[in-house]
């Protein structure tokens, strides 16, 4: 930080939604190169905090500047003249569109009213190679890269703008341990240069890392701020939480039986190429990997989501054959790392999300009792502490944390015997995160194998009784947990042979 102008003043801002109040008198001041972790619960008000900061949405009071630049309400196009760029949580791509058009959509290089394609071309092998992804072509189709890769595509377009304030929400979410080093590289070469940062995320130690000071909302107001130095991560999650959590990690007793599920050199058309594994009654097994290792297609395949070309699957203790609906009939529930896309229904109501893969307890003579169902549903959110209005509330109007509870809340109301979780926690807080880890405890302690896909090995090695570890396809190395660490399961997941 410096003596310079402040890159970004937020006074007072305010906004309510009807009678609800989502902000009120949240303030914010920004120096050029200052790192600053924007902290809080899903539905704190961080979201809305971001887009009145962008100018995405008009604040009921307050003001922003940046840079010395009133930005008027309701004009994010003044706002990133200003300088102020942002990556949201959710990724805002176009899947047909390549690399380059996707980086440079609405911001195009023209000469004499046709696009400079050469230049175009510069500006994004340069941008990704700042990103150190020089391997990703600016003519690739987004479609065929991987959703960590298409998160890199998200933060190149936010930088290949002369940009002097950098919002990131939840940047790493889906980048492998490689990608988040190089990603933190290049937040200090920015901070360097005296460009500003706003970095969301619910992962504390990345916090630590990579910020130099913090704001923590709750309940739309300001809990506390001040330098990351002199702050541990048990006051910083108290101030989100508002309470005292004594354990991130609850423990819940099980112990794991007989296999239920088992695959038998396993393969996809193209990932994985040949995995085996067993996952018992009451266990909780983890896959860990970097980025297109093939942790995904496995679940997907196990699912049903997609062909099965060789090997075969047991589930207990028979051959699984059959579509997704004769998976699910078989006891078999995926909560999808996407859930925008595949997880959940976004227009539908949080309801018709929970019970549509499972309909018949309130089905009567081919009628579907409202009553009984809003009532099953009332009780599944209140167990899971979800924030909405109703029941009947759309799923996209939720913060992405209740909307990752909202999925899990339906697989668990399929009552089923193998859940098949793939980074459940991404884009959660700390609180919703222990909420979900002791979901999954209580699962293993009923009895029901548990798959756990993460990109965070922390959470792996303490939650798991059982961690493999894939790389290119295949699994490379499958020990107790007990007998790994942070640093093996990295090796592994590079496949270093050191590790096995």
């Amino acid at each position: 930080m410096n003596s310079f102008a402040p890159a970004l003043i937020a006074d007072d801002i305010g906004k309510r939604y009807g009678k609800n109040w989502v902000l009120r008198q949240a303030s914010l001041t920004l120096q050029p190169g200052q790192v600053l972790a924007l902290l809080g619960e899903n539905g704190a008000g961080k979201s809305t905090f971001v887009k009145i900061l962008s100018g995405a949405v008009a604040p009921d009071s307050g003001s922003v500047m940046i840079h010395g630049q009133p930005i008027q309400h309701s004009r994010p196009d003044l706002a990133r003249k200003a300088g102020l760029a942002i990556v949201y949580q959710e990724l805002s791509i176009c899947l047909d569109l390549s690399v380059q058009d996707n980086i440079l959509l609405g911001r195009e290089r023209a000469h004499w009213g046709r696009l400079d394609r050469r230049q175009q071309t510069s500006l994004v092998t340069d941008v990704l190679g700042r990103l150190g992804h020089a391997d990703i072509h600016p003519d690739t189709p987004l479609a065929a890269l991987s959703i960590g890769q298409r998160q890199v595509v998200e933060i190149a377009r936010a930088l290949v703008d002369d940009a002097r304030v950098l919002v990131l929400d939840e940047p790493t979410s889906s980048l492998a341990a490689a990608d988040v080093a190089k990603l933190f590289e290049t937040i200090q070469r920015l901070s360097a240069q005296g460009i500003a940062v706003i970095y969301i995320s619910h992962f504390l130690e990345e916090v630590k890392k990579v910020c130099d000071s913090y704001l923590v909302l709750r309940d739309g107001e300001v809990a506390g701020q001040g330098d990351l130095a002199g702050a541990s991560e048990r006051e910083i999650v108290e101030l989100m939480v508002g309470r005292s959590v004594d354990d991130l990690f609850p423990k819940i007793d099980h112990s794991p039986g007989e296999p239920w599920l088992t695959l038998r050199d396993v393969a996809g058309a193209l990932l994985p190429r040949s995995v085996s594994i067993t996952v018992r009654r009451g266990e909780i097994f983890g896959l860990a990997g970097l980025v297109g290792a093939g942790r995904t297609e496995t679940l997907r395949l196990i699912a049903g989501l997609d062909r099965c070309t060789q090997g075969t699957i047991i589930a207990d203790g028979q051959p699984l054959v059959g579509n997704t609906g004769d998976r699910i009939g078989r006891g078999i529930a995926m909560v999808s790392e996407d859930r925008k896309h595949e997880g959940l229904a976004q227009i539908m109501s949080i309801s018709d999300n929970i019970v549509m893969s499972h309909l018949a307890p309130y089905a009567r003579g081919g009628w579907l009792r409202q009553g009984k169902r809003r009532e099953a549903v009332t009780r599944m959110m209140k167990n899971l502490q979800v924030k909405a209005s109703s029941p009947d509330a759309a799923v996209a109007t939720l913060s992405g944390g209740n909307q990752q509870k909202v999925a899990i809340a339906r697989v668990l109301h399929q009552d089923a015997q193998c859940l098949l979780f793939d980074e459940p926690t991404r884009g959660v807080d700390v609180g919703t995160k222990a909420e979900i880890y002791r979901l999954m405890g209580t699962a293993a302690a009923e009895g029901r194998a548990v798959v756990f896909v993460s990109s965070y090995f922390r959470e792996l090695l303490e939650l798991c009784d059982t961690i493999a570890v894939m790389a290119r396809g295949k699994i490379v190395a499958t020990k107790p947990a007990k007998k790994w660490t942070e640093h093996e399961l990295l090796l592994a997941a590079m496949g270093t042979s050191e590790s096995a």
